[in-house]
């Protein structure tokens, strides 16, 4: 993902729909699980995590609440959103190539969060942000 300008820093930015998760059905309402295991993953593809934020959702009568969670990153970041009632995930991956090219740890980063949640479908979508510097 080299510039041919210069004075242009590029970026991967991914974003996975997941249906039908078949995942351990109590993980997709566990912040601290769901924040432990996005961690884990971000420290095996090489980038750094500077701060974060998880948030599990009130249950609503018998059904268990969801989670919203950032992790901040060096690069820029990762969210997470869970509908448990639903079995859907949502999931964000966005990093910048400023001072290296962070492309590949960001599509292997999606890779191992989408297999965490064993969807049955996954509709991914991929932007290339191109920031003037």
């Amino acid at each position: 993902m080299s510039s041919a300008n210069p004075d242009v820093m590029k970026g991967l930015h991914l974003l996975a729909d997941l249906q039908g998760c078949a995942c351990l059905p109590d993980l997709l309402s566990d912040a601290q699980g769901l924040a432990a295991q996005a961690r884990a993953a971000v420290q095996v593809v090489g980038l750094t995590v500077v701060g974060e934020a998880f948030h599990r959702f009130p249950d609503a009568g018998v059904q268990p609440g969801g989670v919203t969670g950032c992790l901040l990153l060096a690069e820029s970041h990762v969210a997470l959103h869970t509908w448990p009632e639903f079995g859907v995930v949502t999931l964000d991956v966005y990093v910048c190539n400023y001072s290296a090219d962070n492309s590949a740890r960001a599509e292997y980063l999606m890779a191992m969060l989408v297999s965490l949640f064993q969807p049955r479908a996954v509709e991914r979508q991929q932007f290339l942000r191109c920031v003037p510097t």
